[in-house]
């Protein structure tokens, strides 16, 4: 009751709210799941009235689909960018709607916190919480990573009120107190995106789980990333004899609960944090929310506590499990982009690779089948002479630890260029091996010492 007084005096409408937008600024739009959904159709109507060159950053753009993107398609007043992209951003992009914002992960903290980065901070920064508590604090919920230091550091801060949104404990900067924003928007209560069940595993995922299911010893810290062979590597582990698993991921997925559920995750062999699994956001089921939301056994935090390397380093046997889009003999990983075409971002992928080779015991896996379909249906390997025209380099060579196909796992810290072109065309699948080492021959990393592939 105490913060009731100035509640009401920073309450404000979504149609008022748009209203502080002024030309040249920049929004920011939260993260992933807490994204304004009120606010931003209250802006998109604000379309052509006289707004120019409003840039708005969202973080992981999910459902509904911003308004300032549909009611604007000319861009005439706003422009869109995210930091890290999703398919929604994805398909904007394809059309020229968004753009992509590259960096890594763990950095987003330090960019919303360091006034040296002033120049990047927001005019507006909005977006949805949880109702505020008796303490006059409201909770980032479903999106922590780096919502506080823009929150913090914006010109004007507005929160978004949704029920719906879960109370995700902390953690740190898993809030910010009503002393800290300018205006309150009392939401519709919309529902909170949720993401259906993940696709069944293909085969060629299912043989890649086994290799990962090996390396993955008692007490061992995951990060997990999005899709199938994440929750088939979870479900897995749920019926395996491991025990005395810790989580730290920049995503807490849907896996991590079937493995609470299973007795697999007690974190009680981790450097800190122990008895809790830390992460900077959710993006999952609703059955996935309900288990984070109000439980002490985990712990909301900003990205750079869960991302930085040097961090995730401190703890021991650290198995960091994500996916990669096509690599090429030189062992350049690209996991963000077809060509010039961008599909996904940097994220944490190159933060995990490098905290895990750190860890004593880690490994850093990266995993991908050898091939795919494009639309036509003609079969493309992912294992390549070069990286694609265009295709930008996620994991440098230098930094690649572990690679996992359907057809083995190697590791290729300090092979040599001969020794890495060798892995990865055992790697490749059989139709493309022989092409891929007269490329290698071609490009002179295949010596007569190479043993033909198995």
């Amino acid at each position: 009751m105490a913060y009731m007084e100035e509640y009401k005096r920073k309450l404000i409408t979504a149609e008022k709210a748009a209203q502080l937008v002024k030309s040249n600024s920049i929004i920011d739009y939260g993260m992933f799941a807490t994204k304004p959904v009120d606010f931003d159709a209250a802006l998109g109507k604000r379309a052509g009235d006289g707004l120019e060159n409003v840039a708005i950053r969202g973080t992981g753009s999910i459902l509904p689909i911003p308004e300032v993107i549909k009611s604007d398609p000319e861009q005439k007043s706003f422009q869109y960018f995210s930091w890290y992209f999703t398919l929604l951003d994805r398909k904007a992009c394809d059309v020229g709607l968004a753009a992509h914002n590259p960096f890594n992960y763990h950095e987003a903290t330090l960019l919303a916190y360091n006034p040296d980065f002033s120049h990047l901070w927001p005019d507006v920064w909005v977006s949805q919480v949880t109702p505020m508590d008796k303490h006059g604090c409201f909770n980032f919920g479903l999106g922590n990573s780096h919502n506080r230091g823009l929150a913090l550091n914006a010109k004007i801060s507005i929160v978004e009120v949704n029920e719906n949104m879960p109370l995700c404990l902390g953690g740190t900067d898993e809030y910010v107190h009503i002393s800290e924003i300018d205006y309150i928007i009392e939401g519709s209560n919309s529902p909170i995106f949720a993401t259906p069940p993940s696709p069944e595993p293909t085969p060629e995922e299912r043989k890649i789980a086994d290799y990962i299911m090996k390396e993955i010893p008692d007490g061992a810290m995951i990060q997990l990333g999005i899709g199938a062979l994440p929750n088939l590597i979870g479900s897995m582990i749920a019926e395996s004899d491991l025990k005395d698993l810790g989580i730290q991921s920049e995503m807490f997925c849907d896996a991590f609960v079937r493995m609470y559920e299973a007795g697999k995750v007690t974190n009680a062999k981790k450097a800190y944090d122990i008895n809790k699994s830390t992460y900077a956001f959710c993006l999952g089921t609703q059955d996935t929310y309900d288990f984070l939301d109000g439980n002490p056994r985990v712990a909301s935090c900003n990205v750079n506590y869960t991302n930085d390397p040097s961090r995730v380093a401190m703890h021991d046997n650290v198995i960091a499990i994500n996916n990669i889009l096509e690599i090429d003999l030189l062992s350049q990983v690209c996991s963000e982009t077809s060509g010039l075409r961008q599909i996904s971002g940097t994220g944490g992928q190159l933060d995990f690779v490098v905290g895990a080779f750190h860890s004593k015991g880690g490994k850093g896996i990266l995993a991908f089948s050898s091939t795919y379909k494009d639309k036509e249906g003609k079969v493309h390997s992912r294992i390549r002479p070069m990286l694609t025209p265009g295709a930008a380099v996620t994991v440098p060579r230098t930094m690649v630890h572990y690679l996992v196909t359907e057809y083995g796992i190697a590791n290729l810290k300090a092979l040599s260029t001969w020794g890495r072109a060798e892995a990865l065309i055992n790697l490749a699948h059989p139709d493309f091996r022989d092409e891929l080492i007269a490329a290698a021959k071609d490009m002179k990393i295949w010596s007569r010492t190479n043993r033909i592939p198995f």
